[in-house]
């Protein structure tokens, strides 16, 4: 298994320029965070507090594939800042930023840290050990900014499973391999209602704005076309991934199928409201780093 493990191969303390190179295209009807400015939408409304930054850039902590290692945001001027927090969602026209934790064709369970300050993205670890997944997933995976699945909410239309306690996952369906902490613009095509241990995970099937076929799919039906397989693929891969360490197979709700588009953008308007009480401590943190 150990020659499958791909990691980012950056010496430490290494800084990398990202995303977010040039204006912010304000779109109408939307809201978009600038500085503290926002727009007001028509129809749609997305909680938003972070400033926009022209240009975010990582910063890489120890050695990859060590307890240590982190992966920290950055803005211009050096300082720390959170890719769940401070990362706007969404930049108008449907069009949403993805913080890919692990890139596609990778093994190692790269997350970002829910519980520490800056939330920087780490390997996650079970009695002290790296974690990995038994193979390879097939697609860049990380999630959504400013969004949160909360835990004390009964969903009534996934079998009133709470949420858990996450920002909400991306599968980017594209061909080209993200890099760990890379920041890329995606447009939402379907959602999966995954059931993990009685806890409601939501998996956003998306595909990133650059890739060549991204004019080819705006919703469930054209994924099923142009990329045939692709959906069946991620949501196998996702209820039997546990199964090798003698786990049973997650489950998934809404009839165990894909949702569409629109209630893909339901999920992620439900969560970044759930997740604006939540910095605004209207719901308990916890242990939850909201810096």
């Amino acid at each position: 298994m150990a020659a499958t493990r791909v990691m980012a191969t950056v010496a430490s303390t290494t800084t990398t320029s990202l995303l977010f190179r040039g204006p912010l295209r304000r779109s109408h009807g939307v809201s978009i965070c600038f500085g503290n400015t926002r727009l007001v939408p028509k129809k749609r409304f997305f909680t938003c507090r972070a400033l926009y930054k022209p240009e975010v850039q990582i910063k890489d902590e120890g050695k990859p594939e060590t307890l240590d290692y982190r992966v920290f945001f950055v803005d211009n001027s050096g300082k720390k800042i959170s890719p769940w927090h401070d990362i706007p969602l969404q930049l108008g026209d449907g069009v949403f930023n993805f913080i890919v934790e692990i890139p596609k064709e990778t093994s190692a369970k790269m997350e970002v840290a829910t519980d520490e300050i800056y939330n920087p993205i780490k390997q996650d670890t079970k009695k002290g050990k790296l974690r990995y997944y038994p193979y390879n997933i097939n697609w860049n995976y990380g999630l959504l900014p400013q969004t949160w699945e909360d835990p004390s909410f009964a969903n009534s239309e996934v079998e009133g499973a709470l949420g858990d306690n996450d920002p909400v996952d991306v599968v980017e369906i594209g061909e080209s391999q993200g890099k760990i902490g890379q920041i890329m613009k995606v447009k939402p095509l379907a959602a999966l209602a995954m059931i993990d241990e009685g806890e409601l995970d939501w998996k956003i099937v998306a595909i990133s704005l650059d890739d060549p076929r991204a004019s080819l799919v705006n919703d469930i039906d054209d994924v099923e076309k142009h990329f045939p397989g692709t959906l069946t693929a991620i949501r196998d891969w996702f209820r039997d991934y546990k199964i090798p360490d003698g786990k049973p197979a997650n489950k998934f709700g809404l009839g165990n199928k894909a949702a569409k588009q629109e209630y893909a953008l339901k999920v992620i308007t439900e969560t970044n409201e759930s997740w604006a009480r939540l910095v605004k401590r209207s719901i308990p943190a916890g242990e939850l780093s909201l810096v």
